[in-house]
């Protein structure tokens, strides 16, 4: 299948982050995003590349400045002298893939720019819409722990993002293998498309024909439930977060070879695709929080037992 080919190519580079690699395809194939949130060096932005590079079709990078603005993502309108008019210019924005490198550098304006890309796959500029070319993602980075010329990423732009993923350090085997790798060559160098956005589209499809029980969908909107219903969570998981699960849920038993979600498919993603969508109360924010809410509400909520297959 063509999605082992790219988790395949993306292992040539990246090494002991498999299971980053088949969330962050999932979230591709459940026409998601994804924001890859770790400290520096971790290996964030060579994972989206890897991903890009395995992809073909049009990849751009923008490297979020606090100086940079909205019209520097979306386009801009330029007055072409020759012809006495006003043509558009796109802007990085226009592409397959987009690298947001660091996004939690620009202020929250130039954030707000990708908001209709993300969610509508359009671009308004001076009240002229143009579509973006499917399949289009977006891979953002940022840096947790740095504060100095970083803005926090506003809730609605969260809610955005389908998965937040952390990369974690490499086992001591895998920094031992990471350096032989990179002794001579950069391996990503060395890596080229391995499936077309053609395929994309067609595995997207595929997605949408994996079977989820209705039981399971009534386990997911228990869960979202719970979350709006703890003391220490001020906004719980949101409708949007509801959906989000379904389809990542749908990819991610196509990626693991099945045709119908089951029950580990939800727990195995619980985390990744709610917790940077709670809002806790003040004196109770910290991504550790978040992320240990969602681990009891999975302890906490009954697991259907059903048979799974349609």
């Amino acid at each position: 299948m063509e999605f082992n080919k790219i988790l395949d190519n993306v292992s040539r580079v990246i090494v002991g982050k498999e299971d980053v690699a088949v969330k962050i395809l999932t979230s591709i194939l459940a026409g998601g995003h994804v924001l890859l949130d770790d400290v520096p060096g971790t290996g964030k932005t060579m994972m989206a590349k890897s991903m890009a590079k395995s992809i073909g079709g049009t990849f751009s990078r923008i490297q979020f400045t606090p100086d940079l603005l909205p019209s520097d993502v979306t386009g801009i309108h330029v007055f072409n002298q020759k012809e006495g008019e006003f043509i558009f210019k796109q802007g990085p924005v226009f592409a397959n893939i987009i690298l947001a490198d660091e996004i939690n550098r620009a202020t929250p304006r130039t954030q707000s720019a990708l908001l209709e890309c993300m969610e509508e796959h359009q671009v308004t500029v001076d009240g002229e819409t143009f579509n973006l070319e499917e399949p289009f993602i977006v891979i953002a980075t940022e840096n947790p722990v740095e504060t100095a010329g970083t803005y926090q990423l506003p809730e609605a732009q969260l809610d955005r993002f389908l998965m937040k993923i952390s990369m974690g350090y490499p086992s001591k085997e895998d920094e031992v293998e990471i350096l032989s790798r990179f002794l001579e060559n950069n391996p990503i160098e060395e890596i080229s498309a391995v499936c077309s956005k053609d395929d994309i589209i067609a595995m997207k499809r595929e997605v949408k024909k994996v079977y989820i029980h209705p039981s399971l969908m009534e386990y997911i909107v228990n869960l979202v439930d719970a979350t709006r219903n703890i003391d220490s969570v001020s906004i719980g998981v949101s409708p949007r977060g509801t959906i989000n699960m379904v389809n990542a849920a749908r990819a991610y038993a196509y990626v693991k070879g099945r045709d119908y979600v089951v029950p580990e498919d939800i727990k195995e993603l619980a985390v990744s695709v709610w917790a940077h969508r709670l809002v806790l109360r003040m004196g109770m924010a910290g991504k550790d929080n978040r992320e240990q809410i969602i681990t009891n509400v999975l302890e906490t909520c009954a697991v259907p037992t059903e048979e799974w297959k349609k």
